[in-house]
């Protein structure tokens, strides 16, 4: 076999489909990247449609199967019918990648009840109607990957962590209760944890250049992060390789967590 081969029947996605939440900006846009390149066929699902249309148009321009589904996902009711929505463009998932999410993170003392259950419902409740929502036939045809996008704040609070915080450690437990219902029927569930990652979700703290340069100094790698750092991880926890890999809190941030 040659290594071309062997690494194509180790990480191909070829024939499996994917719903990328949030997939047209940041993180979740190179996510969305890597598993149409690795043949996925993959729906993007948000809200802004230019977005949308951006994304899927530079993906289909390279020959990948792309499509984008617009939905508001602070709403059972805009959850339930975007899924449905992702599902006609190429059938039921193999992959779920949750990325949407909202950070708005006041002061605690300033923290009001619309920002905590506004922040609940994208970050939190969205992820676990999804997985009620897909995960079931995953483990009923015997092959799925949930693939969750946690935050620093889940583990340690900083710059104001507030529900943002709550809602990314509440996203972890949440992946290891689906790892533990699903994984016996081939299904795994994991969390991808960034570092500090220049993307619009983090515009204001993007703007000021002392808390950018003291957050890259966290780090052991002296930099960082960048949405394009998370492809490869992506790739494997949505493929064959990482079908031992379940319930894992997977840190991708430079070496930001152990220093």
């Amino acid at each position: 076999m040659s290594a071309q081969a062997y690494v194509s029947e180790l990480f191909s996605l070829e024939g499996r489909v994917a719903v990328v939440t949030g997939g047209s900006s940041g993180i979740g846009r190179a996510i969305t990247g890597a598993l149409a390149r690795a043949g996925a066929g993959v729906v993007v699902v948000a809200r802004r449609e230019a977005e949308l249309r951006a994304t899927v148009g530079g993906l289909t321009a390279e020959g990948c199967r792309a499509a984008w589904v617009s939905a508001d996902l602070s709403t059972p009711e805009g959850v339930r019918a975007g899924a449905e929505e992702a599902v006609a463009a190429f059938g039921e998932p193999d992959i779920l990648v949750n990325c949407a999410g909202i950070n708005l993170r006041p002061p605690m003392t300033e923290l009001g009840e619309d920002v905590w259950d506004t922040t609940m419902a994208v970050n939190l409740k969205a992820p676990f109607l999804l997985g009620q929502r897909f995960g079931p036939g995953m483990a009923e045809r015997g092959y799925g990957r949930i693939i969750h996008v946690s935050s620093q704040q889940a583990h340690r609070a900083f710059v104001n962590s507030g529900a943002y915080g709550v809602s990314k450690g509440g996203l972890e437990s949440l992946a290891r209760s689906q790892a533990e219902a699903w994984s016996s029927y081939g299904v795994t569930v994991n969390t991808l944890v960034p570092g500090f990652v220049l993307t619009p979700l983090n515009e204001r703290l993007a703007s000021d250049p002392e808390k950018v340069a003291s957050l890259a100094a966290r780090t052991l790698t002296g930099r960082n992060g960048l949405a394009e750092d998370f492809a490869g991880a992506a790739v494997f926890l949505a493929g064959r390789s990482s079908a031992y890999v379940t319930g894992q809190s997977v840190f991708v941030d430079g070496g930001f967590s152990v220093h």
